[in-house]
């Protein structure tokens, strides 16, 4: 294991005092190489030091106007800094210049919906599903974004599909539960309602369902 791969090994530890000292090492042995500059700017990110994160980014792409991962390392800063314009402008280019990784497509995605951009959304959280076919997140946003766009089928074989990957998915549970509702099946949506909350004890949405769905069939017994 050389340096770099140490240093990446301890981010991934959570040891980031000893992945900054090696990313340090790594830049002030070769300043020309972009590659330490977007590992040191990955790390800041980690610890929430967007503003430094951005300026170790930003020389990346000086060193390299054809660094992928430096533009995607941007577009991480400005999405957490909720710049999502500037976000999207630079996953797209990471994408343009062959970055065809599934985190790309997928923050892509999340941007796109952050602007309520749901069908532009949609293929670039598809790809991603396609780049990572067992991240049940992946899929769950995929699933949101058929629902967003009011394709309900679609979205409904897609949560199904979430609980097959992780049956704890709280999220899943709650939006087959609205689904269920909409399609009128009461007692299959409150099943779902409870399921979430039994997850998740504080998933407001999951009790707000419950308590509509509790009404209406008490309603319907009156």
């Amino acid at each position: 294991m050389n340096e770099n791969q140490q240093a990446i090994a301890y981010m991934k530890e959570g040891k980031y005092e000893e992945a900054a000292e090696l990313f340090n090492e790594l830049i002030e042995a070769n300043p020309d190489d972009p590659l330490g500059y977007i590992n040191f700017g990955n790390l800041l990110v980690h610890i929430n030091e967007l503003a430094r994160a951005k300026a170790f980014f930003e020389k990346a792409i000086t060193l390299d106007e054809s660094a992928a991962t430096a533009y995607y390392g941007l577009g991480n800063v400005y999405f957490e800094q909720s710049i999502y314009e500037k976000a999207q402008e630079n996953f797209q280019r990471a994408i343009e210049l062959g970055l065809e990784e599934a985190d790309v497509f997928y923050m892509l995605g999340l941007t796109l919906q952050q602007q309520e951009q749901f069908k532009l959304a949609l293929p670039y959280l598809m790809r991603a599903t396609e780049l990572d076919q067992e991240d049940a997140e992946l899929l769950f946003q995929y699933g949101l974004s058929l629902a967003q766009t009011d394709q309900i089928s679609d979205a409904e074989v897609v949560f199904e599909n979430v609980l097959k990957r992780n049956a704890e998915h709280s999220d899943a549970h709650y939006n087959l539960g609205v689904i269920a509702l909409y399609h009128d099946k009461t007692e299959e949506a409150l099943k779902h309602f409870d399921q979430a909350l039994n997850i998740q004890a504080d998933h407001v949405l999951a009790a707000n369902g419950k308590k509509m769905v509790e009404e209406l069939l008490n309603h319907n017994d009156a």
